[in-house]
């Protein structure tokens, strides 16, 4: 039975490989970015959308109108501007980017998650699946403070929208990815990916393959976290 996905930071990276990965060809998919992606298929269909703004929400949901989701991908995350790198200061951030954060990974989530519950239960099946990130493990050795701290507040929805949903029989999981080998395409071999990396990043099909694993579970079943560090991440 073909299905229909909404993916969110479909442009690049990640969700550019949701796209290319999980759906099947007779699937329609909405993809939100800022820029536009470069899918020709006649089953894409994109919305843009800046996930910083607070209309965000009302504007994907005026697009779909009552159209059945039933899968949605929060693949959504953005991070200051020296993070994961020794410049990196707590204090020297500004309000106006700690802010910005804070509007795209957590509130832009709550915001559109309250928006599109209608269209999901109209699904079947329906699952969501919210990207997050081992620094919203407790004990992890990031110093990245907003970074962290939206990614903690994704496992909070994640455990508080479970109670809500499950009179819908609506799945809602995290992935929590460590550090992506995003530079590389999903068509490039694994063994080429590792290769490349030296081991130290995750390929992209590893994250396609968990996904498609939460799709594949029926709706007596609620995967309720994924943890993927790579393997020689001492982060966590």
């Amino acid at each position: 039975m073909a299905k229909t996905f909404l993916i969110y930071g479909v442009s690049k990276g990640l969700g550019k490989a949701l796209v290319e990965g999980v759906p099947d060809q007779t699937d329609t998919v909405y993809g939100v970015s800022r820029t536009e992606p470069p899918f020709g298929d006649a089953q894409f269909h994109w919305i843009p959308a800046d996930l910083s703004d607070t209309q965000s929400a009302s504007i994907i949901k005026k697009q779909l109108g009552e159209k059945p989701i039933d899968t949605l991908i929060y693949n959504v995350g953005i991070w200051e501007k020296l993070a994961f790198t020794e410049e990196y200061d707590f204090e020297s951030t500004s309000d106006i980017e700690l802010l910005t954060m804070i509007q795209t990974n957590i509130s832009a989530c709550l915001l559109n998650l309250k928006a599109l519950l209608s269209n999901l239960r109209l699904g079947t099946n329906s699952k969501i699946i919210l990207i997050g990130s081992t620094w919203g493990l407790d004990n992890h050795n990031g110093k990245e403070v907003t970074f962290s701290a939206t990614k903690y507040a994704l496992r909070g929805i994640v455990q508080s929208l479970r109670e809500t949903l499950r009179q819908d029989n609506i799945g809602i999981s995290i992935l929590n990815l460590g550090y992506l080998a995003t530079e590389y395409p999903l068509s490039m071999p694994v063994d080429e990916v590792i290769a490349k990396s030296e081991g130290a990043l995750i390929p992209l099909q590893d994250v396609v393959n968990a996904v498609r694993f939460i799709l594949s579970t029926s709706s007596a079943t609620c995967v309720k976290e994924i943890t993927m560090p790579a393997m020689l991440d001492e982060n966590v």
